[in-house]
């Protein structure tokens, strides 16, 4: 504990603002008699040591952390506070402080003018722009660790980070792609059938340029379906997404529909993550300097510290179905006052204050349909108060119209929406049609019971009602066309229950919908019920379904039960599930299949299954089948097989991306729109954390898939498995990409040359002194002496040659050691250790 003391006592750092030791002049104190303990301990130089200002005058590049958030990575510079001082503080520019989150308009003038005039010459430190402000730099973290009060912070919302410093990443090439082929033969007939799927482009400045298409191979024929073409940008300013050529709109108030045209919407992926989605706000009064909590279901979402006097808290996080929240207010003086807040998540809610809205023009398209009218479509969402959003929109083209109008309200009694759509279509082979839509939709978590009630969109449509899909396939109808004319809805309804048990007791779930029309008799009608559960480690659940067949006009009931259960208590242990399916008709099915992973970062998926099926009248099934997936650090690679006495199947596949950049190829088993590309040379095998199983290439590449948009994402390297002979700088890097962007994510290293144990002794043969420090012959540090008389040499430039260690400024003090090491052959992943002598 003393030399953990001791050494943690002397760390390197350079402080400006609060209580300092240099600053009243004094020196920290060692006591050399802690080293005594260590054969050969006395006798060391601490001088070093004394300050606690260690760090050199110079530039960094340095992780922030203000008020001990993360606030991303930025160079800064030490520099002698007066030219006769030895002390270094962190030096502050106008940039450097707007990236703390400071609110500018706060300062000082005299502060204000001082930032401004700014030089190479002068270094302005913190604490002389605001008041109680600290900066302290930690040499062996590099990190700047910053205190700013917090009146002088802007008042930005939790995860915020300033459209300044996000990225547009790098001008690259981009290929997605998954390839199959499928093979199947019964009764002696065979057919064979291909597929590739492409999402292919290329990112130039702001601009994100997209194909997204599949090929089809069959032994009738090729086709190719071109499913999206466009080019897209990120409209900071206004927090909106330009979308130029075929896209699709996004569905919130009007059915989804293809388009080739121009659309500029909203992203709300744009707004930190505390202001996405619905969550209200939350008011109250304090009497003093009091703590808030806000609670749901007993978990608490949020904390904070409050000033006497009204506050407000309106940047919680979405919480799922919602429940209505507990706001806890603890006074100074022990005082607990306590009062709810309504919270269920309807549909198209939006919190208070926040607007959302979406324009689209251009051509309307379908893939079947032969025909493309211009169309416009407008739509506005606007969070009104706490409790209500109101929406609307309107869709036009030549022969059709709709308006749409809307509310979402969040009430005690759970959350309601309510919306109704007024439509008009001239058709020119059949009469006009008018009508109308009405939408309500109910959501409600009932805590005390933890009953989670979901009515889904309950929507009844008037004979005269069409949407627009619907009226642009009547008008492209042939007068003498004789196919079936497209099914227009009624009435559906949905309806999700899902009901959390007692601990240990389970979770049961129903489900279903009705769906019912204009033009035909039948109605869609399903239901669906079932129970899971776990008992120590086996898992089961129970499930019924009940479902009208439109083909047979008849129902169709199946009863299932399903088992699992590992088979081993190794995390790789595979893992049983038997499944036992009765249907109405008599037939009954059993399958069993057995899943599992091996190898390297569980890089083999496994599974192999049989079933056996028989109905009334017909002769038993019996089928045998085997599935396998690889994860190689290019591309994933699948296949399956089954066979049984009707017919068998075999099938193959590959998927993956490849990024082509100014820099170089790098490939990928699987590829996201948004993407980091990390170049770490000489990190070869570097297990990446943010993908599963993703290591740093031969080239020193790789592609991380799963980054979000505006949003700060931590890249990390596991140094673990590298050689000795390569140093990362830092093992944790960020990226705020924007939305497709590809970024490029560099982490320093050193080619650190030979490391070695050197067990040393002096000439006559005592160890040398604990704490001494170990050089090569340019003067660097490559280690210092443990305990015994070890060093632990890293950087060593050569195979043989000498190293310096000095533990006092005496002549005497001083001596040399002679080392050779063993030839280094491939990558070394542990220390050589060999004998040598210090003269």
């Amino acid at each position: 504990m003393a030399v953990a003391a001791l050494f943690t006592s002397g760390g390197a750092s350079a402080w400006s603002g609060g209580p300092n030791p240099d600053e009243a002049g004094a020196l920290v104190q060692f006591n050399e008699a802690f080293l005594h303990a260590f054969e050969g301990g006395g006798g060391v130089d601490l001088s070093r040591f004394s300050r606690g200002n260690g760090a050199l005058p110079g530039s960094y590049l340095a992780d922030l952390q203000v008020n001990q958030q993360p606030a991303g990575r930025a160079d800064i510079t030490l520099r002698p506070v007066t030219p006769d001082s030895d002390d270094v503080q962190p030096c502050f520019d106008i940039d450097l402080v707007g990236r703390l989150g400071v609110d500018l308009a706060k300062l000082a003038p005299e502060a204000m003018a001082r930032l401004q005039q700014a030089d190479d010459e002068t270094c302005v430190v913190l604490p002389s722009l605001i008041e109680g402000a600290t900066a302290a730099f930690d040499n062996g973290e590099q990190r700047l660790d910053i205190s700013i009060p917090q009146a002088a912070l802007a008042g930005h919302a939790r995860g915020y980070v300033d459209p300044r410093f996000w990225d547009e990443g790098i001008n690259a090439f981009r290929l997605q792609y998954n390839a199959n082929a499928y093979r199947a033969q019964s009764q002696g007939d065979a057919v064979m059938q291909g597929f590739l799927g492409i999402n292919a482009g290329a990112n130039v400045g702001p601009w994100r340029l997209r194909h997204i298409g599949s090929l089809s191979y069959s032994e009738t024929g090729n086709s190719y379906d071109g499913v999206q073409t466009y080019a897209q940008r990120s409209i900071i300013p206004i927090k909106s997404q330009l979308t130029i050529g075929d896209a699709f709109t996004d569905g919130a108030i009007f059915d989804s529909f293809g388009f080739r045209g121009l659309q500029l919407a909203s992203d709300d992926r744009m707004h930190p993550e505390s202001r996405r989605g619905y969550a209200p706000t939350v008011r109250g009064i304090a009497n003093s300097n009091a703590r808030v909590q806000v609670r749901q279901g007993g978990s608490i979402l949020y904390e904070t510290n409050v000033a006497p006097g009204a506050f407000e808290i309106d940047d919680l996080y979405p919480s799922g179905y919602g429940g209505d929240l507990e706001v806890v207010v603890t006074e100074a003086d022990g005082r607990v006052s306590i009062s709810r807040v309504p919270y269920s998540a309807a549909v198209n809610a939006l919190r208070h204050g926040i607007s959302r809205y979406s324009i689209t023009a251009g051509q309307y398209r379908h893939p079947v349909v032969d025909s493309a009218p211009e169309v416009v479509q407008g739509t506005y969402q606007r969070g009104i108060s706490n409790r209500l959003t109101g929406y609307g929109g309107a869709t036009l083209t030549r022969d059709y119209r709709a308006l749409a109008v809307g509310t979402a309200l969040n009430t005690r009694l759970g959350a309601i929406g309510f919306d109704i759509t007024q439509s008009s279509a001239s058709l020119e082979n059949e009469p006009d049609r008018n009508g109308y839509s009405l939408r309500m939709s109910y959501s409600k978590l009932v805590a005390p019971t933890g009953t989670n009630l979901t009515l889904a969109a309950y929507r009844y449509s008037s004979e005269g009602f069409l949407g627009l899909e619907d009226a642009v396939a009547l008008n492209a109808r042939a007068p003498d066309d004789l196919l079936p004319r497209p099914d227009r809805e009624r009435g559906r309804l949905q309806l999700t229950v899902n009901q959390a048990l007692p601990p240990g007791w389970g979770a049961f779930y129903l489900t279903g919908s009705r769906q019912d029309y204009w033009n035909r008799a039948d109605t869609s009608t399903q239901f669906q019920m079932g129970y899971n559960n776990t008992f120590k480690r086996v898992s089961f659940g129970f499930s019924a379904s009940r479902q009208f067949d439109l083909s047979r006009g008849a129902w169709d009931n199946r009863l299932m039960l399903t088992v699992g259960v590992p088979l081993g208590s190794s995390p790789r242990a595979p893992y049983s599930q038997t499944s036992v399916q009765r249907e109405t008709s008599g037939a009954t099915s059993i399958q069993q299949s057995v899943t599992g992973t091996l190898g390297r970062d569980n890089a083999f998926n496994y599974g192999i299954n049989a079933s056996r099926s028989k109905g009334p009248g017909t002769t038993s099934t019996t089928t045998y089948g085997a599935n396998a997936a690889y994860a190689l650090p290019s591309a994933t690679l699948t296949a399956s097989a089954s066979k049984s006495n009707h017919y068998n199947q075999v099938s193959a596949g590959i998927s993956g991306g490849i990024v082509a950049y100014a820099d170089g190829v790098t490939l990928t088993p699987s590829l996201g729109d948004t993407v980091a590309i990390i170049e770490a040379k000489g990190a070869k095998g570097a297990l990446v954390a943010n993908g599963s199983g993703l290591r740093v290439d031969r080239w020193g590449h790789a592609a991380v898939s799963n980054v979000s948009p505006f949003t700060r994402n931590s890249i990390e390297i596991d140094p673990n498995g590298l050689p000795l002979s390569v140093q990362l700088h830092s093992t944790q890097e960020h990226t705020t990409p924007t939305l497709g962007a590809i970024t490029l994510v560099r982490f320093e290293t050193t080619s650190a040359g030979r490391a070695a144990i050197l067990r040393t002794r002096r000439a006559g043969g005592e160890p040398l002194p604990f704490g001494a420090d170990v050089l090569d012959e340019q003067g660097l540090s490559v280690g210092t002496v443990a305990q015994g008389g070890k060093v632990i040499a890293r950087s060593l430039g050569s195979d043989s040659g000498e190293l310096t260690v000095r533990w006092g400024a005496a002549n005497d003090e001083t001596c040399t050691i002679r080392y050779s090491l063993p030839t280094d052959v491939g990558m070394k992943m542990t220390y050589t250790t060999v004998d040598a002598s210090c003269n």
